[in-house]
């Protein structure tokens, strides 16, 4: 990781809710979600919550690294409808090493929507990929 990410660098992340971003769309298959209302789901603000923070911290990744999510904890308070614009804000808390943990908030124009917290770990992308190549490998040779 290259120098200069420091606790209180803070970047914001507007995104306008497609139709498609809804609680229906969260998982298709799923009878029970197809009849909720049309609202931004919670694991899509998620989704934009960590975006935000990748973006956040892509000047300072060195060649051939990137980040992870290895931590979550936020509350969604408010529902919001296709059409508005949704602002995700970061700010970085801690910086350990590798592991970063942001200050995470969503707010929809009308209403805080969401917020909490989000740690991302920098890891080396090649090295991650083989890591998930022997994994497979290994569910493959359990299921034989």
């Amino acid at each position: 990781m290259r120098e200069g990410l420091v606790v209180g660098t803070k970047y914001t992340h507007r995104y306008v809710v497609p139709p498609d971003k809804t609680v229906r769309h969260l998982y298709a298959e799923s009878p029970e979600f197809a009849t909720f209302p049309e609202v931004f789901a919670t694991g899509f603000m998620v989704g934009l919550m960590e975006w935000t923070c990748v973006r956040a911290m892509q000047p300072f990744l060195a060649p051939g690294e990137g980040s992870l999510g290895t931590a979550i904890s936020v509350t969604h308070s408010a529902a919001t409808p296709p059409g508005l614009t949704v602002t995700a804000s970061v700010e970085l808390l801690e910086a350990r090493g590798r592991r970063l943990t942001w200050q995470v908030t969503a707010h929809d124009g009308v209403d805080e929507i969401g917020s909490g917290t989000h740690e991302r770990a920098v890891v080396d992308l090649d090295r991650f990929t083989q890591g998930v190549k022997e994994k497979l490998r290994r569910a493959t040779a359990l299921s034989e």
